[in-house]
């Protein structure tokens, strides 16, 4: 047997050394992020042992970035964006410039060139998304109005970072890089470059925008009706890295919008949870090969060759970043609690740093330098989070004991402000749950054969059921039709005929199942006696559906037993000779 099985080998020892220092980086009380970089750096070519392809991780990364930003959309909640609009974005824009400045202060003052100043600072200005949700989390800290302006102001830095990520290969030549290797545009051949790219990037997003949701919701909901759960999956998954593909191949966008933006279209449909949870296993697999992958480029010889470097750049993301936040919020007029959330949350960076420091590497504008102080300091900066958050409450609460008005009065209006738009966005989050969990208890409740069904087929069964009316003496089914659907009454009364016999049926009951069961034609004749409504689940939906729901099937066929059991029974009675009365005398 060949055993050359590079790919094999990359994701087995990607995923052993992952969960090996994850699992440790948890018993120590550090986000498990900080584990996947060593085990990348344990993997990489500046460490002893086994030395992973470099070549087969970087697309391994790549497909981890695309399904990041899949992710990042899925969960991107314009409602919620829009009520902390006010301090996110003048907040996430002035912090990019201030951190961007200090990174271009720090690459000048080493000799290194404006582009990779640039590239620097900007690599430096943006935190994780993924290390901020879950130090939130774990705070329980997430649907505070606290947590919301941090969440909402990472989503404008990531959006901010998307734009970069189209823009920068325009701005490359001018900036001292190479973007395609054509020489260098100058005057307007850098604006046709730059209108191009957003011309572009704008039909990418006008299509995206007016297409996608109406064309990828009933994508997915043709494939929910099969029934077929590796199916919903498969679809999702297509969905995500076909727009991530076909942007960059079409549009010439990045891989990481067009995942954005597959992201955002699904998620304000019906199917954004379960697509969430379908793909959330696949998200997490490959989001930690993309940072071993990214581990891999590290080189840990540079905390020992460079550690005043290292620690500049430390303290730009920790320091100087946190008191930029801090002053931003508190010039905005919010709480100082408000401003030490922010604060500690853009204490690290991650993600789109990594990004960001490998396009600057590979357009020759960022010196591999640069790579390994950004790598160093998302390490150090993300293993300390946790230790900026608890910093953070400590000064809150010696802030609020010394200091009650600054702390406890400043900023109280707005505070309460969007306290209620962030409650009213909650109702109606609530509500549309709510709704739905109603429907789900009012089909159990009128329909009480479905009550064994979980959760997910409840779910399915409202998305597959159709609606019909019927008009008073309007014959639905007649005997000798092809079996079409099966009918579940909601309102009104019909009557059967079947065998002679007359049989009423009426809200909660269901008819027409028999012959989709046995395949055969309708043997009775149904009409509305008043005005109905029905649900309907059509043959094809019917039949996937009651063969994934074996336990259902098994009660429709013993109904069907009885049914057929009374219908003979009846049918014998009626043919029964009538006993001749005595004569009179």
């Amino acid at each position: 047997m060949h055993h050359d099985v590079p790919l094999i080998a990359t994701v087995a020892m990607a995923f052993v050394l992952a969960f090996a220092f994850g699992f440790l980086a948890n018993r120590l009380r550090l986000p498990p992020l900080v584990g996947y970089l060593v085990a990348g750096v344990m993997a990489g070519p500046f460490s002893p042992g086994f030395v992973a392809d470099a070549a087969l991780s970087a697309q391994l990364a790549e497909m981890g970035v695309i399904l990041l930003m899949f992710g990042v959309g899925l969960h991107f909640s314009a409602g919620d964006l829009m009520a902390v609009r006010w301090v996110a974005i003048p907040g996430a824009v002035g912090q990019i410039l201030v951190a961007t400045l200090m990174g271009v202060g720090l690459a000048m003052a080493w000799g290194w060139s404006l582009g990779a100043g640039v590239v620097f600072g900007l690599s430096l200005s943006v935190a994780s998304t993924v290390v901020l949700l879950r130090a939130l989390e774990e705070r329980n800290a997430l649907a505070t109005p606290n947590g919301r302006i941090a969440v909402g102001w990472l989503i404008v830095e990531d959006l901010a970072m998307v734009l970069t990520l189209v823009l920068l290969p325009a701005f490359a030549e001018l900036l001292g890089g190479h973007a395609d290797g054509h020489g260098t545009a100058t005057g307007g051949g850098l604006l046709w470059s730059i209108l191009l790219t957003l011309g572009k990037v704008a039909a990418f997003v006008a299509l995206a925008v007016m297409l996608g949701p109406k064309l990828v919701p009933w994508l997915l909901r043709q494939v929910a009706r099969t029934g077929s759960r590796e199916l919903f999956t498969l679809s999702v998954l297509a969905v995500a890295l076909g727009i991530a593909y076909g942007s960059a191949t079409i549009f010439g966008v990045s891989f990481a919008l067009g995942a954005f933006f597959a992201g955002v279209v699904l998620s304000e449909s019906d199917f954004s949870h379960r697509a969430a949870a379908d793909s959330l296993p696949l998200q997490d697999a490959f989001a930690i090969l993309f940072f071993v992958s990214v581990g891999m480029l590290f080189d840990p010889f540079v905390l020992v060759e460079q550690p005043l470097k290292v620690l500049a750049v430390l303290l730009v993301i920790t320091l100087g970043k946190s008191l930029a936040a801090f002053a931003i919020v508190q010039l905005l007029g919010y709480p100082v609690g408000t401003a030490l959330t922010v604060s500690a949350s853009l204490a690290q960076i991650g993600e789109f740093s990594f990004i960001l420091a490998g396009l600057g590497l590979s357009m020759g504008l960022l010196p591999e330098e640069g790579q390994d102080l950004i790598l160093a300091g998302a390490l150090l900066s993300i293993t300390l989070n946790s230790v900026c958050f608890m910093g953070a409450d400590w000064l809150r609460e010696r802030g609020r004991a010394r200091f009650p008005a600054w702390f406890d009065e400043f900023g109280k209006d707005r505070q309460l402000g969007l306290q209620g738009q962030l409650d009213e966005l909650r109702r109606k989050s609530q509500a549309r749950e709510e709704a739905r969990s109603l429907q789900i208890t009012s089909l159990i409740e009128r329909f009480p054969i479905f009550a064994d069904l979980d959760q997910a087929g409840r779910e399915d069964l409202l998305m597959l059921f159709r609606p019909r009316t019927a008009q008073p003496g309007e014959r639905i089914i007649r005997v000798g039709d092809r079996p079409d659907a099966a009918y579940f009454i909601t309102s009104g009364t019909v009557l059967v005929r079947v065998s002679g016999q007359d049989i009423r049926l009426g809200p909660g009951e269901f008819f027409g199942e028999m012959a989709l069961l046995s395949g055969r034609r309708r043997t009775a004749d149904v009409t509305a006696l008043d005005y109905c409504q029905f649900q309907t689940l059509e043959q094809r939906d019917f039949r996937q559906f009651v063969s994934h729901h074996p336990e259902l099937r098994q009660k429709l066929l013993e109904l069907v037993r009885q049914r057929t059991e009374m219908n003979r029974q009846a049918a014998a009675a009626q043919a029964e000779p009538v006993p001749a009365l005595p004569a009179q005398g």
